[in-house]
């Protein structure tokens, strides 16, 4: 048994190893560093004010600052993310924070002293998966001896829900907006305890910020990954009665060009070949701090309309960033989401259309297919004018996929107006849709002055209408497929056929093909003959690597005109 004594002597060891980063294994081998020597000394000496003083004086002023950077070294997180993709970017930018801070990355959720959850709001669905997990969590803080984990809920729900997480029969103990990431190491360090039986706090921070993008933050991506998501705004101003995400996002504002051309640049040199441009409403980017070299007002598309009257009168919008960035990197393909239709002038049709690594794929979300129903959502747009928009996207960019979003059983929503969008979906023949029936988000205009009356069977069997005409068009979109040829990023093999390889076209279909067909490895770009289809891939064959350029090149005899689809009779 331990003498008092020794108990103390214990834990001032195991406090200073955590506080000031001293590694265990140097001070056990009492190696000639001097930081191991006073380590050494320590294990010996009482937790006395004149031997913490002997022991600071002891340590090179580089040492001290360290800890005080990195309060959290030697400890692990374990992170899980739900929802879109500017959720799996921030994530990446809450373990650089971590990181920094001297937290490691744990893959094992059992053996993290941490557990991060971040989550969507956006439907009830997503949150009931979320409430779910928070009490697998719970079973394993009851079932593991010692020190407890801490768990946490960022983003959306957490910037929802707020204190309602932390009362919720203690299943969480930190709740951090998508603002207030920079807090964490503070929020963690001072929750955390550092032994068995100490009382455990809790700890909030949901302030939504006005300028925070997190532009100097360097993410903590996958080594080796060959594509990236690099968030370039935040917040919505758009304020759809529907939606939850300017009450979880906040007001829109963007990074500054410099910060976004360096980080692309970085990526580029790590072998990342194709980087996915994020923002809740990307393409109302703006940077009013970097000057502009083009001379537009960029206006919204015809017909078009919003609430918000942004100024963007020399700034630099986000069609003069898109080309910047495709003019650098030229081998590098870029995509984008999620946009909205308003904020597609010609000037950013044009970018898309010219510059050969910018994806022909566009996500147009409609909502609804009724001028009415989109009146009531506050869209800002008819049916008309989206379907001009539609037309005027494809007379730019020849072979062009669109995909949408769709609402189905908003508030007050007829038999009518549901034949409406199904005409639609027949009328535009999308090559992707996001199909869901409506569930009502608390704050959001809706919730407060609409009534949710369309019942839940009729919104079910809606739904399942808008999802089978989808697929019928989808089936028949992708037996048109079938001859023709493709660039494909090689992504890697597939998880159900180790033979085959997976990739995206530039149109964002998904196909396989064998891996035997031309030696190809992942992040290779591939010419691809698609040879059969169905509703969910196309099957091809791999003619000859490629890169972007040599193969828009060699597919035209007319250069300045970008084809997307060779034709391979």
């Amino acid at each position: 048994a331990l003498t008092n004594l020794e108990k103390r002597q214990v834990k001032f060891g195991v406090y200073v190893r955590s506080r000031l980063g001293v590694d265990e294994a140097v001070a056990d081998n009492c190696s000639v560093d001097r930081h191991a020597m006073w380590w050494n000394s320590a294990r010996t000496w009482t937790c006395r004010g004149s031997s913490w003083t002997r022991f600071v004086r002891g340590l090179s002023q580089d040492a001290l600052e360290a800890s005080l950077e990195r309060p959290l070294r030697g400890r692990s997180v374990y992170m899980e993310t739900y929802g879109c993709q500017m959720n799996a970017s921030d994530s990446e930018i809450v373990l650089g924070i971590l990181s920094k801070a001297g937290m490691r990355r744990e893959e094992e959720i059992k053996q993290a002293d941490v557990i991060l959850v971040n989550t969507c709001a956006i439907r009830e669905n997503a949150e009931a998966k979320i409430w779910q997990r928070l009490g697998y969590f719970k079973s394993l803080k009851r079932k593991k001896i010692g020190q407890k984990p801490l768990v946490g809920v960022l983003g959306c729900m957490a910037e929802r829900l707020q204190k309602k997480l932390i009362d919720s029969d203690k299943l969480v103990d930190l709740v951090v907006g998508p603002d207030a990431y920079r807090d964490l190491p503070k929020l963690i360090e001072g929750i955390q305890g550092t032994g068995e039986g100490l009382q455990r706090k809790t700890a909030m921070n949901v302030q939504l910020s006005l300028e925070e993008t997190y532009a100097d933050v360097t993410p903590v991506r996958n080594a080796g990954d060959i594509s990236a998501y690099l968030s370039i705004m935040r917040g919505c101003n758009n304020m759809c009665a529907f939606c939850i995400v300017p009450f979880t996002r906040g007001r829109e504002r963007s990074r500054d060009v410099a910060s976004i051309e360096k980080e692309v640049h970085t990526l580029a040199e790590q072998g990342v070949k194709e980087v996915t441009l994020l923002g809740q409403n990307v393409n109302s980017y703006a940077d009013f701090t970097s000057a502009s070299e083009w001379a537009n007002s960029y206006p919204y598309a015809d017909g078009f309309s919003s609430v918000y009257k942004p100024k963007r009168e020399y700034a630099v919008a986000f069609a003069e960033l898109l080309d910047r960035l495709a003019d650098a990197n030229p081998e590098v393909r870029f995509r984008f989401t999620s946009p909205h239709p308003k904020d597609f002038p010609d000037e950013l049709l044009h970018v898309i259309s010219s510059r050969l690594n910018v994806c022909s794929n566009i996500h147009l979300p409609a909502q609804s297919g009724s001028t009415r129903m989109l009146e009531i959502m506050k869209r800002g747009h008819t049916r008309e004018a989206y379907l001009r928009l539609v037309d005027r996207i494809r007379s730019l960019i020849p072979d062009v996929t669109l995909s949408t979003d769709m609402i189905s059983g908003f508030c007050g929503e007829t038999e009518e107006d549901h034949q409406q969008t199904l005409s639609l979906l027949h009328q535009v023949e999308y090559d992707q849709a996001f199909l869901y029936a409506y569930s009502r988000r608390e704050k959001t205009y809706a919730a407060r002055h609409l009534a949710d009356d369309v019942p839940e069977d009729v919104k079910g069997r809606r739904l399942r209408e808008c999802i089978s005409v989808f697929r019928e068009i989808l089936t028949r979109r992708n037996e048109e497929e079938v001859g023709r040829t493709h660039l494909v990023l090689v992504e890697g093999t597939s998880r159900k056929d180790a033979s085959m390889f997976t990739g995206r076209t530039d149109t964002n279909k998904r196909v396989a093909f064998p891996v035997s067909d031309v030696q190809l490895v992942p992040g290779d770009y591939a010419a691809v003959q698609i040879v059969s289809s169905t509703a969910a891939t196309l099957r091809g064959r791999a003619l000859s690597t490629a890169s972007i350029t040599s193969f828009f090149r060699e597919a035209t005899p007319q250069p300045a005109e970008r084809p997307h689809v060779a034709s391979c009779d």
